[in-house]
């Protein structure tokens, strides 16, 4: 049986001497599955994410990435680990001074492979997710959905096994949050983990997934 991508045992998170603000937060996210993590703001679900991409590390508990346990991993193994995950953010990030394409070949560059090697690549990944005239625009002429397309696209180039999506779909109208969230369900049938990071429940009752529940601190499963 395979091992889960991510798996959180009994995990409490607190700052300094403040009190914890997750608390026995036990889940996995097997190979292959499509969640979302719902919850109200402010309870917790950015906090989550970063746990999981070990940009914050737990007061207690145990988490294990891709069978490795994460209080192990540092130096060149977390960038290792990293790698295998893709992460879109609410709030794009991307670099106004690069191009479309440029943006979503950035990942590629970091790891110095030969644009020769990857151009194709790339104008293909854009045409899938409707960008496809667009590589040669910079992002202040870019609309929202078509940023949130980008910054989509950026986190699929490398292939990650693990998407994790932090409110991918709060800036844009429901229309073009359908489209979004047909991409990542595409995504998820080609063998991408996918865990989503939203309160839309409209957008969560258009896909018949586990729902992973954070209030007051404590996680809930709606399985």
């Amino acid at each position: 049986m395979e091992q889960p991508v991510v798996a959180f045992d009994a995990v409490g998170l607190r700052y300094g001497q403040g009190p914890e603000i997750l608390h026995d937060v036990s889940f996995a996210i097997e190979p292959g599955s499509f969640q979302f993590l719902t919850g109200p703001s402010g309870a917790g679900k950015t906090t989550l994410i970063r746990l999981i991409l070990l940009s914050l590390r737990p007061s207690r508990g145990l988490i294990h990435l891709f069978g490795e346990e994460a209080a192990r991993i540092s130096g060149p193994a977390l960038t290792s680990v990293r790698r295998r995950m893709g992460v879109v953010f609410q709030d794009f990030r991307l670099l106004d001074h690069l191009t479309t394409y440029e943006n979503v070949a950035l990942p590629l560059r970091v790891r110095e492979r030969e644009e020769a090697s990857y151009r194709a690549e790339v104008m293909e990944l854009l045409d899938w997710v409707g960008l496809g005239t667009r590589a040669g625009a910079m992002p202040a002429v870019l609309s929202g959905g078509e940023k949130q397309r980008a910054a989509i696209a950026r986190a699929l180039i490398a292939r990650p096994e693990l998407i994790l999506a932090d409110e991918p779909t709060g800036n844009v109208d429901p229309a073009l949050a359908r489209r979004l969230l047909r991409l990542f369900t595409e995504l998820n049938r080609l063998g991408t983990s996918v865990l989503i990071a939203t309160h839309d429940l409209a957008l969560m009752d258009q896909v018949d997934a586990h729902r992973l529940v954070l209030s007051d601190g404590q996680l809930y499963s709606d399985a």
